[in-house]
């Protein structure tokens, strides 16, 4: 359920490490989740250390996007779990060497097949930054649906940027 003939999605494992360590310290990323500063590799460490990749105990789940030939490509993650509702949101980010090689729509896709046949939500969403083109693209291809423009949602170098927020009812 989890692959397909050119990739597989995976949980974190100890090895990912420094995939993790150049995710999360990519500044040109910060701007659309809440992280401001440098994490350490103790820190990401730890977290490996202590995540379950239960989403019902860590309320997220972290994956990696890896190809057949198990290169890591980028990672998928679904976060904000509410299980009372049955949603979470969907973030993905494809590392700069393979963007743009449909890694993205490959995983998105095996995603929503996961979280439709065995997690049994109801809906997935996504907060995407208005000047993104690729990934507005990518979430509408997916089934996604635009629902709102949220004005003035991200603080970046050059001011305030919309969010388009988009639902998929599954």
């Amino acid at each position: 359920m989890l692959r397909n003939e050119h990739i597989r999605l995976r949980a974190l494992e100890p090895d990912d490490l420094e995939l993790l360590y150049r995710v999360e310290n990519d500044t040109s990323l910060w701007h659309v989740g809440t992280t401001n500063e440098p994490l350490s590799r103790q820190s990401l460490r730890d977290y490996l250390l202590r995540t379950t990749s239960d989403i019902y105990a860590d309320r997220q789940l972290r994956l990696v996007i890896e190809t057949v030939g198990r290169e890591p490509v980028g990672m998928i993650d679904l976060t904000n779990f509410e299980p009372r509702h049955w949603r979470a949101e969907v973030g993905i980010v494809v590392l700069a060497p393979y963007a743009r090689k449909g890694y993205a729509s490959q995983a998105l896709s095996l995603l929503i097949d996961y979280c439709r046949h065995f997690l049994h939500l109801h809906q997935l969403y996504a907060s995407v930054p208005a000047a993104n083109q690729p990934s507005l693209r990518l979430f509408k291809q997916a089934g996604f649906h635009q629902t709102a423009i949220l004005k003035d949602w991200l603080a970046t170098p050059e001011g305030y940027e919309d969010v388009a927020l988009f639902q998929l009812l599954l």
